[in-house]
């Protein structure tokens, strides 16, 4: 009998030194999680800030597949929200402040417990990537929060490994979204034509994409200085390779009237015609554009179409400024055809 008095007494004391240690522990918690996504700011941005997207990379989702997530009217933006609950209990996440691009502020609330802090922060780098840093933080927490917490072994352990399994999985699919492409069944159409202000340089295929963005640089820099209005989206015309193997083009810019360019000017006013045309879209990077350019001459020459003496273009019907996710980028491929 003394024995067990013994042992009940020493539980008791094992007890108080226990609800001592948790009553010491820290009152605030703070878990955060970096990873570099390439891929623009804005394009995380869009996936993260609309709940629609979470359960695709959630790895609370992917642990527990049963979860029930419920999804409200409005999901992005500040005032959204979703709910879950899974054989744990009933959560919710809320918006409750954004900075587009840049960051998202977020309350989460979780059965009886405080609700926490949730932040996002999207920073590019100088490969065109960006840092993503996950944070969530609470603080006041009270005795009940700090035993579970003490004895699921850390808000660090618990919640760590689940934001680096959710960034890598959010990586994935962001990565993957920009590299979907589409090509149009190529058509007869009629390309309307009109005047447009070009400028002419060679390339190769290691220099196009730099040249092209400082040629465009050039033609917008005349017209803004001689008050050109532009009137269309920006398009390229293709030459014959030269005798180097340099490929020609013209970047140009549509306008309204002639222009008679200033003496000197290497930016000059050219004119397409009203013309009958084979029209290829591609939806997609720019990367894609070799594909959609094959499936445009393999339709010519199984048709046994005439090309007129108008050189081919590419238009570019979407501003990338616009449109962050190359997989919305939207090019024109135009082939003029003898009548």
């Amino acid at each position: 009998m003394k024995f067990l008095k013994y042992i009940l007494f020493l539980l008791l004391i094992l007890a108080i030194g226990f609800a001592i240690y948790i009553a010491v522990q820290p009152n605030e918690f703070s878990v955060t999680r970096t990873r570099n996504i390439q891929a623009p700011p804005a394009v995380i941005y869009n996936n993260v800030s609309d709940f629609k997207n979470w359960e695709a990379w959630s790895s609370w989702v992917e642990e527990k597949p049963d979860t029930k997530i419920t999804l409200p009217e409005k999901t992005e933006g500040v005032g959204s929200y979703y709910t879950w609950e899974d054989d744990d209990g009933v959560g919710t996440m809320k918006t409750i402040a954004v900075d587009p691009n840049k960051s998202i502020n977020q309350e989460m609330q979780f059965g009886e417990f405080p609700s926490s802090d949730v932040s996002w922060d999207f920073k590019p780098d100088a490969k065109g990537g960006t840092d993503v840093t996950w944070n969530i933080s609470g603080k006041d927490l009270p005795f009940v929060f700090k035993f579970f917490s003490t004895i699921m072994g850390g808000m660090e352990k618990q919640i760590g490994p689940h934001f680096e399994r959710g960034l890598e999985k959010l990586d994935d699919i962001v990565v993957k979204s920009m590299e979907a492409y589409s090509i149009s069944e190529s058509v007869i159409t009629e390309y309307g034509g009109g005047f447009y202000m070009y400028k002419t340089t060679a390339v190769t295929s290691e220099n196009i994409s730099q040249v092209m963005g400082k040629q465009y640089g050039e033609i917008i820099g005349y017209m803004y200085k001689n008050n050109i209005k532009q009137t269309g989206m920006p398009f390229t015309i293709y030459d014959e390779p030269d005798a180097n193997g340099n490929v020609i083009m013209s970047q140009a810019i549509p306008i309204q009237n002639k222009v008679i360019a200033s003496p000197g000017s290497e930016v000059l006013c050219g004119y397409i015609p009203k013309t009958r045309a084979l029209k290829t879209t591609l939806k997609g990077n720019y990367t894609y554009l070799h594909n959609a350019w094959e499936t445009t001459m393999k339709y010519v020459s199984e048709n046994d179409l005439q090309q007129s003496n108008l050189k081919p273009f590419e238009i570019y019907q979407t501003d990338p400024d616009n449109y962050p996710n190359p997989a919305d980028w939207i090019t024109e491929i135009y082939i003029p055809l003898k009548d």
